[in-house]
């Protein structure tokens, strides 16, 4: 982190000579600066700041959280000196650092600056870019058809730039901060990458409406803020559809994932199998360490089978210590496979891990082990999402009645499916 906060301000140093500022220089800055302050103040400050508060707080460990305040630093970096485009991308912190009351912020400041200084490192490449490129840097774009043309090329190039290396810094950082998460889920929130890109795009029109009708940059603040609500909606459907503790689908949408599979499979003839997966004795384990560290448990496992499964497979979190996956167009032996591999994976698992360095209970080497039940459907005919789920529930029962820590297959065949179980 000190390095390149370290090569983030030295930089700094240097490309802030590179141009001299006059005075419309200042003014456009100020402009800039204030629209920004509206923006994120509108955003973070006013009515809906406990929202975007909420959306920090939840989203999964070890991701990126993205945001819109990039618009008001690329348009910067298009119209204005690099000392002061430089300067915006501070400003924008420092006041999107503000945005929560003293006390609440749920990042620690180390790692607002480090954002902060891969932004300012990846502007300053983003600098040379433009400057190599375009026609008039900085300054708008090219009037003229083939040099307006070519300025766009340009720009885009220097918004990938920028993108590529404050995202690969921040990845990286995220890649030792939280060794433990796996690569899907590192890239869970990748889908808010759109975000980005809508920002940087408003960020060009910003740049052109700063330089020739600046009052029109109230329109675009609307635009940023309704782009950002939009993000909200489609985040809060999303938590909608996860468990809070594993950040696996929810009960409820899994099995409404999982009845479009089957309605799938019944038209392609094709087979689907699921799993459920048990935590043996999770009970002692909260008797045992406390509620807290079952909770580190389960997201353990959680990821732990998120990370053996396909990208078109789904897990979910069954309720309690339980967990279900929905395999489509799988055979048999597959289907034991996937389940092995999951059970092997969770076994690696020791409960020291998720202790705290002092907790006296720390030194016995306990592992977490899963029983999980297999079943499946060939062919045209099938039974219910009901019936599947009964039938691996059953097959769960015989492997937790044969010992425990491994897997039992239950009946995997065209109709229907064995009754439910009648003991555990």
């Amino acid at each position: 982190m000190f390095t390149v906060v370290g090569i983030a301000v030295a930089g700094t140093a240097v490309v802030a000579r590179t141009v001299p500022v006059d005075r419309v220089d200042l003014v456009r800055f100020g402009v800039l600066a204030a629209a920004a302050v509206v923006h994120i103040a509108a955003v973070h400050i006013g009515l809906r700041r406990q929202v975007e508060r909420q959306r920090e707080y939840v989203r999964v460990e070890g991701t990126p959280f993205i945001d819109t305040k990039s618009a008001w630093s690329f348009a910067a970096l298009i119209v204005l000196p690099p000392a002061l485009a430089l300067a915006m991308v501070v400003w924008t912190y420092l006041v999107a650092w503000w945005r929560f009351w003293p006390g609440t912020r749920p990042e620690p400041l180390y790692r607002w600056v480090f954002s902060a200084a891969t932004v300012l490192l990846a502007t300053q490449v983003a600098v040379a870019v433009l400057a190599a490129g375009m026609w008039h840097h900085p300054g708008p774009l090219e009037p003229s058809l083939a040099g307006g043309a070519r300025d766009l090329a340009v720009l885009t190039a220097a918004g990938l730039v920028r993108w590529a290396i404050n995202t690969g810094l921040v990845y990286v950082a995220l890649a030792l901060s939280t060794p433990g998460v796996t690569v899907r889920t590192r890239f869970a929130n990748a889908g808010e990458y759109v975000l980005e890109a809508g920002a940087l795009a408003l960020g060009v029109l910003t740049a052109a409406v700063l330089v020739s009708f600046p009052v029109l940059l109230a329109a675009i603040v609307v635009v940023l803020i309704a782009l950002h609500r939009g993000l909200l909606v489609w985040q809060f459907q999303l938590q909608s559809r996860l468990d809070g503790k594993t950040a696996l689908a929810s009960p409820r949408w899994w099995t409404q994932a999982t009845e479009k599979l089957l309605a799938a499979a019944r038209t392609k003839a094709q087979a689907v199998g699921v799993l459920v997966v048990d935590v043996d004795h999770f009970k002692t384990v909260n008797d045992t360490f406390g509620h807290p560290v079952g909770d580190r448990v389960l997201r353990a496992v959680a990821d732990a089978i998120r990370g053996e499964i396909r990208n078109e497979d789904l897990a979910g979190r069954y309720g309690g210590d339980e967990f279900a996956v929905a395999v489509p167009a799988v055979t048999d032996r597959d289907l034991v496979a996937i389940a092995d591999r999951i059970r092997r994976r969770i076994a690696a698992i020791r409960i020291d891990d998720h202790l705290p360095a002092d907790d006296p209970a720390r030194g016995r080497d306990a592992a977490v082990t899963v029983s999980i039940g297999a079943a499946c459907y060939h062919g045209p005919a099938p039974g219910s999402l009901d019936e599947l789920v009964r039938a691996a529930d059953t097959a769960l029962y015989r492997a937790k009645k044969a010992g425990r820590d491994r897997v039992h297959l239950g009946q995997c065949r065209t109709g229907r499916f064995p009754g439910p179980r009648t003991a555990r």
